[in-house]
């Protein structure tokens, strides 16, 4: 189910595939950093987001949620390991979450991608993190 793109969900999209939501982020192709401002996803570890990006992120994590397909599958779902508090690197700009983002595999270390999974079951803690974050 592809969720509706909003205007405050800016350069994020979202689609549920089954127990999974694939989160898409599509920097303006006339942006000469869009390859700096991709999410970077540690697989099974955790997720970073630029920090002005991190209100639509937000914000479609609120839209998958409104959705129907959201509530039946996180009926039957279990969520994973959780999401720690997120913790600013002033350097790069990026907001890391350590938690279970993207499936697990072999590789080590935070790598930019257009797009990552989060378990159906795992964006409402996600969600709370984020908030929580931009409220501070």
């Amino acid at each position: 189910m592809i969720i509706a793109a909003t205007r405050r969900m800016g350069e994020w999209a979202a689609e549920i595939r089954g127990a999974e939501v694939v989160f898409r982020f599509s920097p303006p192709a006339e942006d000469p950093n869009a390859a700096v401002e991709l999410p970077r996803v540690w697989p099974g570890r955790g997720l970073g987001v630029l920090e002005r990006s991190l209100p639509g992120l937000r914000a479609a994590l609120g839209e998958v949620m409104k959705a129907p397909a959201y509530w039946r599958v996180r009926a039957v779902g279990r969520p994973g390991p959780g999401w720690n508090a997120p913790r600013q690197d002033a350097e790069d700009g990026f907001v890391y979450l350590a938690g279970p983002a993207g499936a697990g595999g072999t590789a080590a270390g935070y790598r930019a991608v257009p797009c990552f999974t989060v378990a159906v079951a795992d964006i409402r803690e996600l969600r709370i993190r984020v908030t929580a974050y931009l409220a501070a």
